[in-house]
């Protein structure tokens, strides 16, 4: 039983085994038909290769080509879609999230560069590779469409760039933030003197520059963006019309309109040392705190870029702010008619200027502020000039007037007093310091030595004219007493030196000198005018003794007559001449009175004793004693002490006069 049961087994397996092998027969005929088919194939496609063997692309570098566009391909899909996330971030405004913005923009920029590479990449693989490769019209047609879409995509970051394109307008947006940034930040400038406290001035430099490390985080970040994408110069505009409408506004403060003066109504005014005055104060607030602090500002702001950037922005700000018209209202004064007032005015012009000296050679320094230099040294060049000009010719002017008349008066002559009081003014600690330096200045550009003294010898020189001129007008004189009374009023104007500048110069023996030639002249004065008088009243003492009957009251009477009319023709006489100094004329009317008053009122009554007639007495005795103390203490006063109808104005009026006739003879040489 066991045997034929081994047996079927056996049987059962061997028909299995037959099985199997026919089906392996079957699929071995059936891949002979298929290794059939590849091989007419490939035969086929052996044909439509040889061409592209003969053009010397083999497959292994068609495969390299391949991997290459494809991964180009893939790299410029990928950064497509980083640059399409970009574009939304950026449609935003910068104020809310300024940082991110700015970030964004730059990995916008980059992005785009990314993807105009890849593209162009794939562009080169595309054209060296397929064109070559490829005959077949479709493929063909499909290759071209890829290379316009990825030129297209190439030229992405051009269009971006151009105006309403995408990194234009992120562009614009950032610089619109700029100006905000600024145009919030900007206060004007609240100018003050600059002798006010420190802390103050310290507080409004503070106050002008609320520049905090978020502030100008922001602002470095604006212009490291504009900077790096060639719109620099529109940012430096920006800011410098920002900070010059601001700096402006800060001058608006100020009363600048003396600025705005036509040269030929400047020209026609005779006093402008007020205006001089506000013109170097509002200059040194100008320098020292508005364009120092601008410069400040304008270096922080653009720090990162270079110096270049942030003086060119400073420069066209100080133009804005209205320094060149500061420097055309000098010009103008150094252009007017020389005048010895003239050389105060340049004097005054100069300590300004010497004072900002070293804050120009600090804020103005640079290449890009050549104009206001330029402008600087101009105006120095013509105030030393002038002013040089001006003090080398003060003797030869003094000399000019020599031919002119002597004062009707007697008084002292206005040239006379206008010399000194200008002298004295010259060596004043006010002008002789700048004096000197100008001086020091126009010589050495002329290539001559300064001597020590140089200013004293020309002042002395002056006087010394001065001195000449009065001895000629004293003798134009037709009566000798007035020209007494002349020098005496002028050697007395010398005395009173004494303790002033001009005084200390000369010396106490040029004051002696002239003490002792006003007492002399004095003397002579007054023997060979009011001394002619008493004579008339001397009545001898045998005479008026009780037994010299033989004079009578008639006598009497006819002597005091010829008394009243030698006075009355004396005063009328004298009535308009002047002893200007206070003094002086005190001193005068005081010898006068005492001289002749108690012998006049010893002469009225003695005749008043020789007659019994009191109407008699009334009709000759003209003047009481009283009276005729009071006429004399009435002579000798000056013009504006007669009238009230002259003004202090009219006296200036009078000395320009005098500086009218300076500047006609200095034209004159």
């Amino acid at each position: 039983m066991e045997s034929k049961g081994d047996l079927d087994a056996v049987r059962k397996c061997l028909s299995t085994s037959l099985e199997t092998s026919r089906a392996i027969a079957s699929a071995l005929d059936e891949s002979g038909s298929r290794l059939e088919l590849l091989n007419q194939r490939y035969l086929s496609l052996q044909a439509s290769l040889r061409p592209m063997s003969m053009q010397n692309c083999s497959f292994v570098n068609i495969d390299h080509g391949l991997d290459s566009v494809l991964c180009s391909a893939a790299a410029v899909l990928k950064v497509f879609d980083s640059v399409h996330q970009l574009e939304h971030s950026l449609l935003t405004d910068p104020c809310s999230d300024l940082h991110t913005y700015v970030s964004d923009t730059k990995k916008l920029e980059e992005a785009l560069k990314l993807l105009t590479d890849n593209c162009r990449l794939a562009v080169g693989w595309l054209k060296d590779v397929f064109e070559k490769a490829i005959t077949n019209e479709l493929y063909l047609l499909n290759v071209k469409k890829s290379l316009r879409i990825l030129q297209e995509f190439q030229a992405r970051e051009e269009g971006a760039r151009l105006d309403g394109g995408l990194l234009s307008t992120a562009f614009d947006k950032l610089e619109l933030e700029f100006h905000r940034l600024l145009i919030a930040n900007s206060v004007p400038l609240p100018l003050v003197s600059l002798t006010s406290h420190i802390g103050q001035q310290a507080s409004i430099a503070k106050q002008a520059l609320p520049l905090t490390s978020s502030l100008a985080g922001k602002l470095h970040a604006i212009i490291e963006r504009l900077n790096a994408n060639g719109r620099l110069d529109k940012c430096q505009s920006i800011y410098v019309e920002v900070r010059g409408m601001n700096a402006c506004r800060s001058l608006k403060t100020l009363d600048l309109s003396y600025l705005e003066i036509p040269t030929a109504e400047f020209e026609a005014m005779r006093c402008i040392e007020s205006y001089i005055d506000q013109w170097g104060s509002h200059f040194e607030l100008v320098v020292k705190q508005l364009l120092e602090i601008e410069c400040r500002l304008s270096t922080i702001v653009f720090e990162k870029i270079g110096p270049e950037a942030w003086m060119g922005c400073f420069a066209k700000i100080a133009i804005e702010s209205g320094i060149l018209s500061f420097i055309r209202f000098g010009r103008i004064v150094t252009e007017r008619k020389n005048d010895p007032f003239k050389l105060f005015n340049l004097l005054s012009i100069f300590r300004v200027l010497n004072g900002l000296r070293l804050k120009f050679n600090q804020l103005f320094s640079a290449k890009a502020c050549k104009e206001i230099r330029t402008a600087t040294e101009d105006l120095i060049k013509k105030v030393v000039n002038g002013a040089s000009e001006i003090f080398w010719q003060l003797p030869a002017q003094v000399k000019l007037q020599r031919p002119t008349s002597p004062p009707p008066d007697g008084s002292v002559p206005r040239l006379v007093s206008f010399v000194t009081d200008y002298c004295n003014q010259l060596l004043g600690d006010a002008y002789r310091p700048h004096l000197t330096q100008v001086l020091g200045i126009h010589l050495s550009w002329r290539k001559e030595a300064y001597e020590e003294g140089i200013v004293l010898c020309q002042i002395y020189n002056a006087i010394t004219e001065v001195a000449v001129n009065l001895d000629a007008w004293s003798k134009a004189y037709e009566d000798i007493t007035l020209s007494y009374l002349f020098m005496m009023n002028n050697h007395c104007h010398f005395c009173n030196l004494r303790g002033t500048v001009l005084g200390n110069m000369m010396g106490d023996s040029w004051l002696g000198a002239h003490e002792q030639y006003k007492d002399y002249y004095a003397a002579l004065y007054l023997r060979n005018s009011w001394g002619k008088l008493l004579p008339i009243l001397v009545v001898q003492k045998d005479i008026l003794s009780s037994s010299g009957a033989s004079v009578t009251s008639q006598d009497l009477a006819k002597q005091l007559n010829a008394f009243n009319l030698a006075f009355d023709e004396m005063y009328k006489k004298q009535s308009n001449w002047v002893i200007c100094d206070e003094t002086l004329r005190e001193n005068v009317c005081k010898h006068l009175v005492e001289g002749i008053i108690p012998i006049y009122r010893a002469y009225v009554k003695n005749y008043c004793l020789s007659t019994d007639n009191d109407a008699k007495v009334d009709k000759h005795m003209k003047y009481t004693a009283q009276c005729l103390e009071n006429k004399i203490r009435s002579l000798f006063q000056p013009m504006q002490r007669k009238g009230s109808s002259i003004k202090q104005a009219d006296l200036i009026s009078k000395i320009k006069e005098v500086s009218h006739q300076f500047r006609l003879t200095l034209a004159a040489l």
